[in-house]
């Protein structure tokens, strides 16, 4: 069976989480490197004890797990940071993800994932899909779906890499800026049209 690798990127709350679920219901296999990030920073995993110890113990929780929340504030408020942690996760997401696709039976797999392009990953795959929308829609999108201030959520999408650069290197951009059917309708366009075949 010939397996179908995409990649699927765009900054933060530009659809991608949307698009996946879309390609899920498709019949593909979607990878969120976010979760599996997550599960790495999970107490007891090596990832935990690399981040504590390069943030500190204030960044955890009463139950020792780590505050993602307030790691975030210490991260998108400062670059040299937020390179730190992407180095202590990127590795161990990596190889944890080409775990799953080599064991996985579907013939179509794609790997969600925002810093897909920046951790090199979008080179072992046959496609790179991108997500965009225009900012402001970003930052109503965090507002509403993860509870943040306006400043925090400008913050956040200010801390982003240029979204130009993932732009450039896409052999597929999704424009979720209207509404979930008119991206929907992007999807599947591109799913007849390059997958089925």
């Amino acid at each position: 069976m010939t397996r179908y690798l995409i990649g699927l990127t765009g900054n933060i709350a530009t659809g991608k989480s949307a698009v996946g679920q879309i390609l899920a219901e498709l019949g593909a296999l979607v990878i969120d490197a976010d979760q599996v990030a997550h599960g790495l920073m999970k107490r007891g995993e090596p990832a935990w004890s690399a981040i504590v110890e390069a943030f500190g113990p204030a960044i955890l929780a009463s139950s020792g797990e780590i505050n993602r929340r307030r790691l975030g504030e210490i991260v998108f408020a400062d670059p040299a940071a937020l390179r730190r942690l992407d180095a202590i996760v990127h590795p161990s997401v990596c190889l944890a993800v080409n775990r799953i696709i080599a064991a996985a039976s579907e013939r179509v797999i794609v790997v969600e994932a925002i810093k897909l392009v920046e951790a090199g990953m979008h080179r072992d795959y046959h496609a790179l899909w991108v997500t965009t929308c225009p900012p402001e829609m970003q930052i109503a999108r965090l507002i509403e779906s993860r509870g943040l201030s306006e400043s925090e959520a400008r913050l956040r999408v200010a801390a982003q890499p240029p979204q130009a650069e993932k732009l450039a290197l896409a052999d597929l951009i999704i424009d979720t800026g209207g509404t979930l059917e008119e991206t929907r309708c992007q999807v599947i366009a591109a799913w007849k049209t390059g997958l089925e075949n």
